[in-house]
């Protein structure tokens, strides 16, 4: 349990940004035997192998021919990026002609008092000019740089008592003394190892550097940034690599912007999905009928985390439905239908689950506070499939440091691998066959 805990921690270190999350999921498949495809080459798969194609860098599907033929689809699907704070194109800010501020803008819906008072650091991916034309390269300075400091108590009294805190006023990263106006740039080119006046657009953030560690009377809890989603886009790879001897076209995806709404050619609402699936049959041989027929016996597991009960305030949650951290993977329902679970496949799920030994609790928002979505109901738009919606309970969601239980990581990886290795198929509307 421990070692797969700290290699969640080695991933989500090599991930400050979503470009490094695909690429460190990237990097792993490699190692694991997996080839990569482009989407502007032609396709040649070959069953029993493994491929993989990203898009936009920051997202990456992956998936695993069977053997011998097989009946659909068996998608597990996660996102690469967090809420944190983006650097506007001229990146610096000055106050008095002595302090140096980051000009930065919120992406997503961040805690914002969750990233006062700790270190910062930036990275993200640089676009080059090169003989060939314009490529990108990914950046990671790797080391402390900023702080964003709270006002002291002496000068807001009524700090404890509640604070809105404004991106423009208070949020702003202190990164140098004596007021300078540029140099940012030129200081992430010399990382990259490229000349500055070759920079011709970056994409930079600022990022959580705070290791992650385990903690608790007994080591039971977890705590990290970018548990969300990076717990669970680490699971589902790993999950895929150690699946052995798939019934159906296992895939894995991993989409980035779900913090923002996922309406970007990389998200989950867009046709990255559909296409790589279309494209898998298309290279096959099979017909638009034989894939539309596929896709109706295909299923996803879409994984975004859940909100445990809080310790201090247990009324947030529902008051009878309430998940907690080391119990179990949590399947997420919502009347409003902004979660996936419905009896169908909330049922195909806890059965593969129970046969392998891994438990399962059930979410429900608070009837009086509506929650967020997340990735199924959004690639439903582009591949209608029967979805459902879990995740790892955790604290904390969306603040620069999250909690969660230290043994529902091995949950999450034994659910989703016993997931690839089930062979599925619908026998009719809402009837599964699953061995």
């Amino acid at each position: 349990m421990n070692n797969l805990n700290n290699r969640l921690f080695s991933y989500i270190e090599s991930s400050p940004t979503a470009f490094h999350a695909a690429s460190s999921a990237q990097e792993l498949l490699l190692s694991a035997g997996f080839s990569q495809l482009k989407e502007g080459d032609s396709w040649k798969l070959e069953q029993g192998k493994g491929y993989f194609v990203t898009r936009g860098l920051s997202s990456l599907i992956a998936f695993r021919l069977p053997e011998e033929a097989d009946a659909g689809f068996q998608l597990v699907s996660a996102h690469t990026d967090s809420p944190c704070f983006k650097i506007k194109q001229k990146g610096i800010a000055s106050c008095g002609g002595k302090y140096s501020m980051l000009d930065t803008e919120m992406y997503g819906g961040a805690i914002a008092m969750s990233w006062l008072d700790r270190p910062l650091s930036i990275a993200g991916r640089l676009m080059i000019r090169t003989s060939n034309g314009v490529e990108p390269q990914l950046v990671d300075a790797r080391k402390d740089m900023l702080v964003i400091p709270s006002l002291c108590i002496h000068q807001n009294r009524g700090v404890n008592g509640g604070m809105a805190l404004k991106g423009q006023t208070d949020m702003l990263p202190l990164y140098s003394l004596g007021g300078k106006e540029d140099g940012l740039l030129g200081e992430m080119a010399d990382l990259a190892g490229v000349k500055e006046e070759d920079v011709l657009g970056a994409d930079l953030y600022v990022y959580n550097r705070m290791p992650g560690t385990t903690w608790g009377v007994e080591e039971e809890l977890i705590s990290c940034p970018r548990l969300d989603d990076l717990a669970c886009t680490f699971s589902a790879v790993t999950a895929l690599i150690e699946a052995k001897a798939v019934k159906n076209v296992a895939v894995c995806c991993l989409f980035d912007n779900e913090e923002v709404g996922s309406c970007t050619r990389q998200g989950a609402d867009s046709t990255f999905l559909s296409d790589v699936l279309s494209r898998i049959d298309t290279v096959r041989g099979l017909t638009a009928e034989q894939h539309q027929r596929r896709l109706a016996g295909s299923f996803m597991v879409s994984a975004d985390n859940a909100h445990a009960a809080h310790p201090n305030h247990p009324e947030t949650s529902d008051p009878v439905n309430r998940v907690w951290m080391n119990e179990g993977i949590v399947v997420k329902f919502s009347g409003n239908q902004k979660y996936t679970s419905d009896a169908v496949s909330a049922a195909v799920f806890r059965s593969i689950c129970a046969a392998n030994g891994v438990p399962v609790q059930a979410f429900y928002n608070h009837s009086d506070q509506p929650g967020g979505s997340t990735l199924g109901n959004l690639s439903g738009r582009h591949v209608s499939i029967a979805t459902v919606d879990i995740g790892m309970a955790q604290l904390a969601m969306h603040s620069s440091w999250e909690t969660a239980g230290a043994k529902d990581l091995e949950w999450m990886v034994k659910g989703m691998t016993a997931f690839y290795q089930t062979g599925l198929q619908c026998q009719g509307d809402c009837d599964w066959k699953i061995n």
